[in-house]
């Protein structure tokens, strides 16, 4: 048996590429994005209101946020789109 074939029935010794592969710098940067968006979530959270031409809603302050972030990016998805 070659040496090939008998190191590709599997990894004996328990190396640490498993480790590696599981903290890579994507993973890490996800991470520490999805950290800071619960942190600003959870301090904003009281009420606000907000004037949609005719009628006043009521909603935490992220949810407002988060809804202008929406519809600013699929505007710019839309005009990028467009633009090509």
């Amino acid at each position: 048996m070659s040496p090939k074939t008998s190191e590709s029935g599997g990894k004996a010794g328990g190396g640490t590429d498993g480790a590696r592969g599981l903290l890579t710098p994507t993973r890490v940067a996800v991470g520490a994005l999805t950290v800071l968006l619960l942190i600003f979530v959870f301090e904003n959270t009281r009420a606000t209101k907000i004037r949609l031409l005719i009628p006043e809603v009521t909603m935490p302050l992220w949810m407002a946020l988060l809804a202008t972030t929406v519809i600013g990016a699929l505007c710019g998805a839309y005009f990028m789109r467009r633009r090509r």
